[in-house]
């Protein structure tokens, strides 16, 4: 395996608090119904020796100064179930998870860039392209492409492997990565 990468998959937060019916901040059905894709995706690049990265946002319980404190019920709390990866994905994290091009990174905000070793991960790997997919469609996966858009990441999105509980802000997101970030929207 070489370390020559040149595109990478950010799997974003699909975490069974925010893709299970009884997740504590879930989009339910919409984010159940991109399993199969995220975890088609996931593998392809897996297999193929492409960087993989799961980036996973992480709270801490009774964490009152969090700015989402205000904003969401508590989520993805630490040492929780709720963290870990939701349905197929979970074993195939499980089976790979000591793979040099699997990376399990912890976010506190909806950037994966933001407060994280991402960009330097990346620039290591000389990878100049960068494939999205997870949830939120609208909040994660918006920010972490905004931030991968001016640090001069080129963009895809996988449409059938995003989502979100707010299907107007989803719609809006897709328009959003193809005509202001130049996003190719598979």
């Amino acid at each position: 395996m070489t370390n020559e990468f040149k595109r990478a998959l950010i799997n974003i937060d699909y975490t069974h608090d925010f893709v299970a019916a009884d997740g504590a901040l879930t989009c339910g059905e919409p984010g159940q119904a991109i399993e199969e894709d995220i975890v088609r995706i996931t593998r392809e690049f897996i297999q193929n020796g492409e960087y993989v990265v799961f980036a996973v946002d992480l709270h801490k319980m009774g964490d009152t100064l969090h700015p989402e404190t205000k904003l969401f019920p508590p989520h993805n709390i630490e040492g929780t179930e709720g963290r870990r990866l939701y349905g197929a994905l979970e074993g195939l994290y499980q089976a790979h998870s000591t793979e040099a091009n699997v990376y399990w990174m912890d976010k506190t905000r909806y950037s994966a860039f933001a407060g994280t070793d991402l960009e330097l991960q990346l620039r290591a790997r000389g990878i100049t392209e960068l494939h999205l997919v997870g949830v939120c469609t609208d909040i994660c996966v918006l920010h972490t492409a905004v931030d991968a858009y001016n640090k001069g990441f080129s963009l895809v999105i996988h449409e059938g492997a995003v989502a979100s509980f707010d299907q107007e802000g989803h719609a809006w997101a897709l328009r959003h990565f193809k005509g202001s970030l130049g996003a190719t929207v598979r």
